[in-house]
């Protein structure tokens, strides 16, 4: 009976290590004890798993034009709160978030989303801190 028991046992350990080893740590990508806010015009808005992204069109000091790609939740993690109709191409945003490793990424994980035309918003960071 024992040994009846020992492969399905051994197949679901590999799965589940498999499942663990393949998720990322953000500190490999982002820089967490560092903090960035861009602003500019929504894209589009990806909401999916395992992390939903924005795509936001930031104008720089030179008027040039950067897309910077911004890496948020999962849906279940913004599910109740976040729609597929919450964000519109167009809309203008803040973002608050920690920034890519690699600055030519144009990378940012999002903590704090503001929309100024309603003052929509989304966060984890007191509205304190992102006031500093």
């Amino acid at each position: 009976m024992k040994r009846y028991l020992v492969a399905p046992m051994a197949i679901v350990a590999l799965a589940v290590g498999a499942q663990a080893f393949a998720h990322h740590s953000f500190a490999a990508t982002y820089i967490e004890n560092q903090s960035v806010t861009i602003e500019g015009d929504l894209v589009q808005f990806v909401l999916r798993n395992p992390h939903s992204f924005v795509d936001v069109n930031v104008t720089q000091p030179d008027g040039s034009i950067v897309r910077y790609v911004v890496e948020w939740a999962s849906p279940n993690q913004l599910q109740g709160k976040i729609s597929r109709d919450t964000l519109k191409p167009g809309d203008h945003v803040i973002i608050t978030g920690s920034p890519g490793r690699n600055a030519d990424d144009h990378r940012v994980r999002l903590l704090q989303f503001r929309r100024p035309k309603d003052g929509w918003s989304w966060g984890l960071l007191p509205d304190e801190v992102i006031a500093r």
